[in-house]
């Protein structure tokens, strides 16, 4: 269920998908996205062109090769910080993880998260997965791109990108002469 759903919000996950060269997902996000994106044979459809043909990498301890047929995807076991460093250290577009929150929280506690392209809407779930829980690692992210979708009413759109903790003007709030002010 996607909430607020209205016309042309999903809109910026094609330009998203254009920028990829690779996916790298946890095995439950991979089998989510198979069982739906393989049935979705529409050439115009980027987001189905880039998930059933381009590379994809699945981390799984569990998930033989066999198992994880769907075009071109290479199962990681291991040490999945030092294989993601190999492969964000070769040339092309972007290496981009959907969903896979644990996966995700993994790579932004190694410092290997440069990039955030969230859509973010207007509801609160209470309890459930949280990527920022208790114990992540500080990082501080600068918003570069950010669209109200759906006529208003609906999601928005943000990217962020790394800044390096404390580079952008982090301080404290303190009063001087009566009025506040930023130390």
């Amino acid at each position: 269920m996607v909430p607020h759903t209205e016309a042309g919000q999903l809109d910026p996950m094609g330009e998203w998908f254009r920028k990829a060269d690779a996916f790298l997902l946890g095995r439950s996000t991979f089998e989510m996205m198979r069982t739906y994106w393989s049935r979705v044979t529409d050439p115009g459809n980027i987001v189905a062109t880039a998930l059933n043909g381009w590379q994809k990498y699945v981390v799984s301890n569990t998930l033989s090769d066999a198992d994880a047929a769907w075009g071109s995807t290479t199962v990681l076991r291991g040490d999945i910080v030092e294989q993601v460093r190999r492969l964000k250290e070769q040339p092309g577009g972007d290496l981009q993880v959907h969903g896979s929150w644990q996966l995700a929280r993994t790579l932004h506690d190694a410092g290997l998260v440069d990039t955030y392209r969230l859509i973010q809407f207007p509801v609160v779930v209470g309890e459930g997965k949280r990527l920022f829980a208790d114990g992540a690692i500080p990082a501080t992210y600068r918003i570069t791109e950010s669209e109200v979708l759906g006529g208003g009413a609906g999601a928005v759109s943000l990217t962020l990108r790394q800044a390096g903790f404390g580079t952008t003007g982090t301080g404290e709030f303190v009063v001087r002469d009566g009025a506040e002010a930023i130390a």
